[in-house]
């Protein structure tokens, strides 16, 4: 991957390792940084979790470096659609890898769609 094409992605919930979206069997192929967090809180919408970034709280992921095609696939998979509230925006976060502050995309889901949705403790989706 040349690295002015690459960008780097914050995953927290279907798309992490082992999961049913996991990021590592789409292509082109990702390169794993590191584990992150940021902070927010994260939401069970139904079989997949939602971020609302901001607060008190911390929601932990992984941190892969991606180019431009596995993100226009990212943007297919979370719906990303040019609407006021799609269900997931596309957002820009400094998250925190291994010592160094990454500018990372991360997908937070739209603030309406997780109200009255149950809260997941300690923000780790796969630990839920």
């Amino acid at each position: 991957m040349p690295e002015a094409a690459t960008r780097h992605v914050f995953v927290y919930g279907t798309l992490r390792r082992g999961q049913v979206h996991d990021i590592n069997l789409l292509r082109p192929a990702p390169r794993w940084v590191g584990r992150g967090a940021v902070a927010g809180r994260l939401y069970h919408i139904d079989y997949y979790p939602g971020l609302v970034l901001g607060g008190s709280g911390v929601v932990v992921g992984e941190v892969y470096a991606i180019d431009a095609a596995l993100e226009r696939e990212l943007d297919r998979i979370e719906g990303i659609e040019d609407v006021a509230c799609s269900e997931y925006l596309k957002r820009s976060v400094a998250v925190e890898v291994a010592g160094r502050r990454l500018d990372c995309l991360v997908y937070e889901i739209c603030a309406a769609r997780a109200l009255g949705r149950p809260v997941i403790p300690g923000g780790d989706w796969v630990m839920r």
